[in-house]
């Protein structure tokens, strides 16, 4: 009896693609990997992979169903052009939109509207406490994402870690999540998470089960639901140490890692009976 292979649901930035600034590549030029570019913004290449990597990708979804799973808005989202087919399903906004064929599913934005009504606080309060805490030495810009969630832009060097760590306690009995990501300081309501919305896609699928990988602290949820999952050697999980018995904690960073988790996915749909 053939045994169904399980999906598989990735963050995209820092861990499957990944900017100029965020590479990291080593070692001599001519040694390193043939790139490529993903998204372009404003005519301006943005992110890219290794050539491996996408042929690794265009095979993955062949096999099975691949979900992209981001904190990104939608319009940020279709700014991406990832090799191999459109994926059917892709989860925005940190599991606030399930895109289905590229269109946000209903039924599935009413039930977050009505989760979030009923057990955070409501963004405008979270909003304006950010914006009124912040110190303008060092905050960039301020933002909301689909009437969601909301992120600062900071200048890194000058942030003090007593903030972000003031702002995560302030949010947390109100029922939201802060997470630093490189420039950006997320503050995202609880029950908005990336594992609710790949679990619907499992559910309406009938996959029996998923392969996750993500490198920030919103990822944490993702990797916990699934049955296997990676973390690149870089992020917000690596530089806070974050591990889970199931969860492979790679050394290599920037698209190497990158690369490794496409063929950890890979291998994972082609034998789904083989005990990791």
């Amino acid at each position: 009896m053939t045994v169904p292979a399980p999906l598989v649901a990735s963050d995209l930035d820092r861990t499957l693609i990944y900017s100029a600034a965020a590479l990291y590549l080593t070692g001599a030029d001519a040694a390193a990997p043939r790139l490529l570019c993903v998204e372009v913004y404003e005519g301006r290449p943005l992110s890219y992979l290794t050539e491996t990597a996408a042929a690794l990708l265009t095979e993955l979804a062949g096999r099975t169903t691949f979900v992209p799973a981001t904190t990104r808005t939608r319009e940020q989202y279709q700014r991406i052009h990832l090799p191999g087919p459109p994926p059917e399903f892709a989860v925005c906004a940190n599991g606030g939109h399930l895109l289905v064929r590229g269109e946000s599913d209903p039924d599935w934005q009413r039930t977050v509207a009505a989760r979030l009504a009923a057990q955070c606080a409501p963004l405008d309060v979270v909003r304006a406490h950010l914006v009124r805490t912040a110190d303008p030495a060092w905050l960039r810009r301020e933002r909301t994402a689909e009437d969601l969630f909301a992120y600062l832009v900071v200048e890194r060097s000058l942030l003090p870690e007593s903030w972000v760590k003031d702002l995560a306690a302030w949010a947390q009995p109100r029922g939201w999540t802060i997470s630093l990501q490189g420039r950006k300081v997320y503050a995202v309501p609880k029950p908005l998470t990336k594992s609710a919305a790949v679990a619907e896609v499992a559910r309406r699928t009938g996959a029996p089960g998923f392969l996750a990988a993500g490198d920030s602290l919103l990822d944490t949820d993702l990797l916990l639901a699934a049955d296997r999952g990676w973390r690149p050697g870089h992020g917000e999980l690596a530089d806070t140490g974050w591990r889970a018995p199931h969860v492979t904690a790679l050394r290599e960073r920037g698209v190497a890692a990158g690369e490794l988790i496409a063929r950890a996915f890979l291998a994972g749909v082609t034998d789904p009976g083989r005990t990791w």
